[in-house]
């Protein structure tokens, strides 16, 4: 016993009747009370504000199942409403219960930290709604740049999406654009004037993640009060979720709920509320992976895959590398009034040949960075990041007639190839041979495509 009283979790053990026979000192100094106030009385004796209802104690002793992470609010003896996270497991003896004993983690001051950044971000989306504006800087599908086929193949079934109501699923690597294609999809459909809610569910615990999204009432917790959560700010439009396989699975039962009924009911409540929010999800890991490892729920998975748009990573884009470097360029040409003209060769054929671990954000970026240090001119291979000026490492050739002829013809058509954009039919137009032939060409010289 002396063991368990000096652990920093509150312990509190009752027999079959609900009359504690163990509490121990992290408990009573969590509930502002003396461990002999509280040791030989029943439960609701002790805190009048629980009852067999929300008192997680008396539930395991009726049902004789444990409950595991569950949230719980109460008045302690000086009326301080507190907030913990329970577990609690049903006392078994020759088959039969004998008691129950509670391990709580108090959250209080979480719960209170959760509020004031909740009430800060409902600030902000009610300023711009009072301004009837949208989200500034939103995307449209007009400045999505590319021309790969299977990226475009999935900005056109975005395209389509925008129409309807249905949950959406991006899939895509960090960086690879997928809240570019998210707002294009909110700017697209009919709920463009109307509210575009972000929350990347990674950013937040649970205990905070869920008061955000659902909203709470006032006395719910210490510092609470009647706001409402994401959804409620987001009615009428569209949420964003990102990276919801990092949502904790009991609030992704929660959600799933929400999708299915379109009500809500804020941490606290009793009431419930219809919403008419249209759900938008992103996740950066392969979803087979994600439901293999249990860390998405198969239910919201299918719920939320109403329509599956995965978009390619860059090293699988390759064609659209070039065209996006020129937009960056111009891009940040104009930011920074710079007047740097394009790439030599080499830095194309650089470019063109790294794998961009990052995606598009890495590109962009890239083209930043090297803004800072020049401002005329082109961009010569000495511009490029140390990382991709070492990834690009042309190879040496003894200057034989034979080892002269496969060094230009590998130039000729790796700049072919550059010319087109990287479209193997306009390439091998160019240099008027058989397609057939460009390709055992690349093959050959071992082009990076």
């Amino acid at each position: 016993m002396a063991v368990l009283d000096s652990i920093d979790e509150a312990i509190h053990v009752v027999d079959k009747k609900g009359i504690t026979i163990f509490y121990n000192s992290k408990a009573a100094s969590l509930d502002g009370l003396l461990v002999d106030e509280v040791i030989g009385k029943h439960i609701t004796e002790v805190f009048p504000s629980l009852d067999r209802d929300t008192s997680t104690l008396l539930k395991v002793l009726k049902t004789k199942k444990p409950i595991f992470n569950q949230q719980q609010s109460f008045s302690n003896y000086r009326r301080n409403r507190v907030v913990t996270v329970n577990s609690t497991l049903p006392i078994f003896r020759h088959g039969e219960i004998i008691g129950a004993v509670e391990v709580s983690k108090d959250i209080t001051q979480l719960k209170f930290l959760s509020e004031k950044v909740a009430q800060l971000q409902q600030m902000l989306y009610s300023k711009n709604q009072s301004k009837k504006e949208q989200k500034p800087n939103l995307y449209q599908f007009g400045d999505i740049v590319g021309e790969n086929n299977n990226f475009m193949s999935a900005v056109n079934r975005a395209q389509k999406v925008a129409r309807t109501d249905s949950p959406v699923l991006v899939s895509g690597e960090t960086g690879v654009g997928k809240e570019l294609i998210v707002q294009s999809i909110h700017t697209g459909s009919v709920r463009q004037n109307r509210p575009f809610v972000t929350q990347n569910c990674a950013a937040m615990p649970e205990n905070l993640l869920e008061g955000l999204l659902f909203g709470t009432t006032k006395g719910s917790f210490t510092g609470a009060s009647d706001r409402p959560g994401l959804f409620e700010l987001a009615d009428n439009g569209t949420l964003f979720l990102d990276e919801i396989n990092s949502m904790p699975l009991p609030l992704q039962a929660k959600l799933l709920r929400v999708l299915e009924d379109q009500k809500i009911r804020r941490v606290g409540g009793m009431t419930e509320k219809k919403v008419d929010t249209r759900v938008i999800a992103a996740m950066n890991v392969d979803a087979n992976w994600a439901l293999e490892k249990n860390i998405l729920r198969k239910d919201l998975y299918f719920r939320l895959s109403v329509v599956n748009i995965h978009l390619p990573s860059l090293k699988d884009r390759r064609d659209d590398i070039l065209p996006l470097a020129k937009y960056f360029l111009e891009k940040y040409n104009t930011k920074f009034k710079t007047k740097v003209r394009g790439f030599e060769d080499e830095v194309v054929a650089a470019l063109s040949n790294y794998d961009w671990p990052g995606n598009v954000r890495e590109l962009s970026n890239c083209i930043e960075g090297m803004l800072n240090f020049k401002s005329s001119g082109k961009f010569s291979l000495e511009d490029l990041p140390l990382i991709i000026q070492q990834s690009y490492k042309p190879r040496h050739i003894k200057q034989g007639l034979k080892d002269l002829v496969a060094k230009y013809e590998k130039e000729a058509v790796l700049g072919a190839l550059i010319d087109a954009g990287f479209n193997i039919s306009k390439a091998a137009r160019s240099l008027d041979i058989p397609r057939q032939t460009l390709q055992y060409k690349i093959k050959q010289h071992q082009i990076k495509i």
